[in-house]
């Protein structure tokens, strides 16, 4: 039997960029924080070693791609574009993907908004939720991919 290995989520800002993780098996995304690197991409990959050293079962990364409503390129796409080769290029050995991240901070917000959280403590779990709900998204894509064949 096959051990599942983890995926990591990135919801890629050049200000804050928020991280999430799957569990061993897959089955459920967790955030686990909000990177502040105020547009520095080298701070964020040095953070993002830190976290591929201690959760050293991470064979994917997914990153979210922030197209616009209609699904055509923003000036976003092109900058998340940058670092997903960034990415790309220094962990070689790791499964590199996007996926459409549409309204993912809609609901991020929705969440928060359910849940009653302080409006000052919003701006710092906002990214953190959108990975995981990007996560969410590409364990649901893998799973209905599965189950198509």
């Amino acid at each position: 039997m096959k051990i599942k290995m983890r995926i990591l989520g990135i919801d890629y800002g050049q200000a804050r960029t928020g991280i999430a993780i799957t569990d061993p098996l897959n089955i459920t995304a967790q955030g686990l924080e909000t990177i502040n690197q105020n547009g520095s991409d080298k701070i964020l990959l040095k953070k993002i070693d830190e976290i591929l050293e201690e959760y050293q079962d991470i064979e994917t990364i997914v990153v979210g791609m922030p197209f616009n409503m209609n699904g055509t390129k923003s000036e976003r796409v092109k900058i998340t574009e940058e670092f997903v080769h960034k990415l790309k290029c220094k962990y070689n050995k790791i499964k590199i993907e996007t996926i459409d991240e549409r309204l993912t901070t809609v609901e991020a917000h929705k969440t928060m908004n359910f849940l009653d959280v302080n409006k000052h403590k919003k701006k710092n779990i906002v990214d953190t939720i959108s990975a995981t709900y990007i996560l969410e998204t590409y364990l649901n894509k893998m799973k209905n991919s599965i189950e198509k064949k």
